[in-house]
């Protein structure tokens, strides 16, 4: 573990005890033997945030920030790993192992390498604000970035001398070979003399999570074949494994939680200077897993802003694919889609912040990207195509690693699927154009079917739904057991009523703080949150009379039976309750006699209770 002994840490996390680390930027509450706060990763209202020095971690329930004493310093203090062990160490007095001489040299190479980077940086600078630099400061200029804002990204210019940085630095001290492998030199093949590596370039350093310049960008000013050119790796830097302003987007990003990723330098400058300092941009490659990993440790779900072209479009669809098998939930991508052949730097400066602002607010779901590049150019009139779509996208779901994430995204996709299919048979059908007929004596008929069926819903808040919502919570409430083997289902629903919304997901927190839980906590537990007029009316629901397995003094068997068959039933009113919108829409648009009698079919299955039965084992496996 760069450089460490695993007994070392050990012995590291066992002197730097979690909560009382923790506790130093979180004020943390003791529940049982854990430790809860409001979590400082993300912003919440509802603390999420569990802490547990017996188990040696924290976990947070609402962005999935997880880790131990090291890890939360590294991203707290956005350290990297050896600083966090080198604070931890500083902090209670343990005396870090002794360097062996190789480890002494590697270290005392990498500062220097810093070193190196920090004064090409300085020396860019200087450029750019001497007389050379006359041409890059208006071509900024041109772009609307103000002198603070050059000044606050230590924005330079590489002059287009052969090498004039290299003779700069090598008068300040450095090594030329040292020069060449920071990556601020090329070194010919056959032996020539090496020569600075960016020439007629505006800079863009690139920082490191402490702000310390590791690498660079360069945009050429001339007709140069390359329009961008990085640093290669090199000991500090990983293209894959960085990301540009992070340093300076990771303290608003946690505030906010909330991280836009643009595609390039200049795009996440004028995002910034606009407002939007929680902006960052790939370098140069598709993002890799360690940046979408990057990414999910400062908000649960990053909007991708990529150019609106072609281009954009293709990186947008690399990072859906590349995230697919690191979904977990709590952890997705949102995608803003940008007016055709627009930028986010350009739309801002024609436009302003305010049409920024509403291009991310308006930033589609991750299953929205994916079916929309699915399907958008499927033909789909035969039963061999459509069977190929099917198979194409169940395929790519395949990727998804996380089981119950990739059960939700099947049933969502295979819900889309029948939508599109009936969709496009009515289509070739022709009953818009052909039908006229059916619509002048059956239109009435289906406006009266619409009105009724609006008539007979009843708000989520009162009849079928109310009743299975209050039967859970009364069950989880009696049987606090059962909630370790829920949570999961539990998770995944939003419940109608806020009320319940809110308790059942102060007792999820609970559960998964791993506390031990007994009916008088669950009730004292929910009412110190200001759910005790909820209780007491609970309490007092003659429901025990409908559910007897909810009842206190239920065996625990058949409480589980009842817990299970009530969330089956419960997700079955909502997938019918989503099927009967859809159904309604297709009815409006088409007057088709499919549409008429899959909305009557609907409304039927709503209203016999059993039509809303389910075998809740097997709804519960799949």
């Amino acid at each position: 573990m760069v450089g460490f002994s695993s007994g070392f840490l050990d012995e590291l996390r066992q002197r730097a005890p979690l909560v009382e680390t923790v506790g130093r930027r979180v004020k943390l509450v003791r529940r049982g033997r854990e430790h809860i706060g409001l979590c400082p990763f993300h912003n919440e209202k509802t603390p999420s945030f569990t802490v547990s020095d017996e188990k040696g971690f924290f976990h947070c329930f609402g962005c999935g920030a997880h880790g131990d004493v090291i890890t939360f310093v590294q991203d707290s203090e956005g350290l990297g790993f050896r600083e966090a062990v080198e604070r931890l160490a500083s902090e209670v007095g343990l005396a870090l192992p002794a360097s062996s001489p190789q480890a002494a040299r590697e270290q005392a190479r990498y500062a220097t390498l810093v070193d190196a980077n920090e004064a090409a940086a300085y020396w860019f600078a200087e450029q750019l604000q001497g007389t050379r630099g006359q041409a890059a400061r208006a071509y900024l200029e041109k772009r609307g970035l103000a002198p603070a804002t050059v000044a606050d990204f230590r924005l330079g210019l590489a002059p287009a001398g052969r090498a004039l940085l290299k003779q700069a630095l090598i008068a300040k001290g450095f090594d030329e070979t040292l020069l060449a492998e920071a990556g601020l030199l090329i070194v010919p093949e056959d032996g020539g003399e090496s020569f600075d590596r960016f020439r007629n370039r505006l800079m863009f350093p690139i920082r490191d999570r402490r702000g310390r310049v590791i690498a660079f960008g360069g945009r050429a000013l001339d007709d140069a074949p390359a329009k961008y050119l990085n640093s290669p790796e090199t000991p500090l830097f990983h293209k894959g494994a960085s990301l540009y302003n992070l340093d300076r987007a990771q303290g608003p990003a946690r505030t906010q939680a909330a991280i836009i990723v643009a595609e390039g330098y200049m795009d996440v400058i004028a995002l910034a200077q606009a407002g939007f300092a929680h902006a960052v941009a790939p370098l140069g490659t598709a993002l890799s897993e360690d940046q979408l990993r990057l990414l999910w440790r400062l908000a649960p779900e990053p909007v991708l802003c990529f150019d609106g072209d072609s281009a954009g479009a293709k990186a947008a669809w690399r990072a859906a694919q590349r995230a697919l098998p690191l979904l977990q939930p709590g952890h997705s991508l949102r995608f803003a889609l940008l007016p055709a052949g627009r930028d986010p730097d350009d739309l801002i400066r024609s436009e302003g912040a305010p049409a920024m602002q509403r291009v991310i607010e308006a930033a589609v779901p991750l299953v929205d990207l994916l079916w929309r590049n699915l399907t958008q150019t499927a033909v789909l009139d035969t039963p061999e195509r459509r069977a190929g779509l099917e198979k194409e996208i169940f395929q790519m779901l395949g990727q998804i690693a996380h089981a119950p994430l990739r059960r939700f995204y099947s049933q969502e996709m295979g819900s889309r699927l029948n939508a599109l299919f009936r969709h496009n048979m009515m289509a070739k059908k022709g009953f818009q154009a052909r039908d006229s007929s059916y619509r002048g004596a059956h239109g009435a008929a289906s406006s009266g079917l619409l009105a009724a069926t609006r008539a007979m819903r009843m708000p989520p808040e009162q009849g079928l739904v109310r009743d299975l919502e209050r039967a859970i919570l009364v069950t989880l409430i009696n049987h606090p057991a059962l909630l370790a083997d829920y949570l999961e289902d539990l998770g995944s629903i939003h419940f109608a009523s806020n009320e319940i919304d809110k308790a059942i997901r102060s007792l999820l927190s609970l559960a998964a703080a791993g506390q031990a839980l007994d009916s008088q906590g669950v009730k004292n537990n929910l009412k110190s949150r200001d759910l005790g007029p909820l209780v007491e009316e609970l309490e007092r629901d003659p429901l025990y009379r409908r559910h007897g397995f909810a009842a206190e003094n239920a065996a625990h068997e058949r409480a589980r039976k009842g817990l299970a068959h009530c969330l089956a039933r419960l997700r079955r009113v909502v997938d019918l309750e989503r099927e009967r919108a859809a159904a309604e829409a297709e009815l409006q648009a088409t007057d088709s006699p499919e549409a008429w009698e899959r909305l009557r079919a609907i409304q039927a299955a709503l209203n016999d209770p059993m039509g809303l039965e389910v075998d809740f084992e097997i709804a519960r496996r799949h």
